[in-house]
């Protein structure tokens, strides 16, 4: 059966309301032949995601409708595999000792992408195997940041790495880490490894009708748009970071895929306490 995502809009509804409508989904879900996975609840923004294989989406809804009456607004279709890679699991957590409900994951996630600067250029001057090694050591600064600061990995992208933060702070932490951490290398490597990264938050579903749809696109057009050296981010970002010193030259810019022009800011790194 297909996997289906679902998004609630729950405003001024209890964590505690809802992991009970989720029991109810679980009590009546074997009647419709389908199997609630797990869900996330962000209470601050009113929304809820049910994960569910269902052999179509107006089943699922249906359970949804019986059971407590909290249908969804929208409802998509996903791949497990990309669900466990952005947001880290695809079945009920084991509660941790002296977890309350409160502590639900909010399903929100910020999306990082770097990328090598003149990855074409240093193929065709260093050679193939050369370049390798250069990709190599970029792919090992990355994800060693990202094992710092709770980072996800969710693909490479050849000459970068995607990955996915539940926290919009470790998500801007590690993008300093890293370019603080290539500062470093290329002070004692006669190669350089030059990069850039962009980073945006979202929530699972979205206007895309698609996981993190439109966060990853920003984010990848962000990072496509940085020069070397640079850390561009979204509104989004500047917003739940709460620090809004460490970004500046705000400007409006068009990304491809996007109507109307988007605020980017640039985060000062090399002046941040980042170790």
């Amino acid at each position: 059966m297909p996997i289906f995502m679902d998004r609630h809009f729950l405003e001024g509804t209890s964590a505690a309301d809802v992991a009970q409508a989720h029991r109810m989904d679980l009590d009546i879900q074997d009647k419709y032949g389908v199997k609630f996975l797990t869900y996330w609840f962000d209470q601050r923004r009113g929304t809820a995601f049910c994960l569910v294989d269902a052999p179509d989406a107006e089943t699922a809804q249906c359970v949804h409708r019986e059971a407590h009456g909290f249908v969804a607004g929208e409802i998509v279709e996903v791949a497990l595999s990309a669900v466990e890679a952005f947001l880290g699991r695809i079945h009920d957590p084991e509660p941790a000792p002296g977890q309350s409900s409160s502590d639900v994951d909010p399903g929100h996630r910020a999306i990082l992408f770097t990328d090598i600067v003149g990855s074409t250029a240093m193929t065709s001057r260093l050679g193939d195997r050369i370049a390798t090694e250069m990709v190599r050591a970029h792919d090992a600064v990355v994800r060693r940041c990202l094992s710092q600061n709770s980072g996800r990995e969710v693909k490479h992208t050849g000459d970068g790495i995607m990955a996915a933060f539940a926290a919009t702070t470790a998500a801007v932490e590690c993008a300093m880490a890293i370019q603080q951490e290539f500062q470093r290398y290329n002070g004692g490597n006669t190669e350089p490894i030059h990069i850039r990264i962009g980073v945006d938050c979202g929530e699972p579903v979205e206007d895309s009708n698609d996981l993190f749809g439109s966060t990853v696109q920003l984010a990848a057009r962000l990072c496509a748009a940085a020069s070397s050296d640079q850390i561009l981010v979204s509104e989004n970002i500047f917003r739940e970071y709460g620090a809004a010193d460490l970004f500046t030259h705000a400007t409006r810019r068009r990304f491809k895929g996007f109507s109307k022009p988007m605020l980017v800011f640039r985060c000062d790194w090399a002046d941040a306490g980042v170790n």
